[in-house]
């Protein structure tokens, strides 16, 4: 399958240890800067799909606000409990600073 990927914003709007949502093709998406690596995961809590932009991120650990789920920012994997998983997505910075994402379609 081919990349399909898709403008968000440009990564000076997401400084490191920040997050963010956007929507890319309808899919709802966090995008989530980890020690100067942009990540994206879909935007919803494994558990009970709380968007976890509302959450909170401390620079390594993304907690869901609803039930306190963690995971970790960089992986996607899950802390508490340890085994859930985060949707992943490709992400990836332009030269210019633009941040894309492919979500799979």
């Amino acid at each position: 399958m081919t990349a399909q990927w898709h403008e968000t914003v440009n990564v000076d709007e997401l400084w490191e240890g920040d997050m963010t949502a956007v929507t890319v093709d309808g899919e709802n998406v966090l995008l989530i800067n980890v020690d100067g690596q942009v990540r994206a995961y879909t935007n919803s809590c494994p558990h009970q799909a709380g968007p976890l932009d509302e959450g909170d991120f401390d620079g390594e650990k993304l907690t869901c606000l609803r039930h306190m789920w963690e995971f970790d920012a960089d992986t996607g994997c899950g802390i508490n409990p340890d085994n859930a998983q985060l949707k992943t997505f490709g992400c990836k910075v332009a030269d210019d600073g633009t941040i894309y994402v492919d979500i799979g379609r």
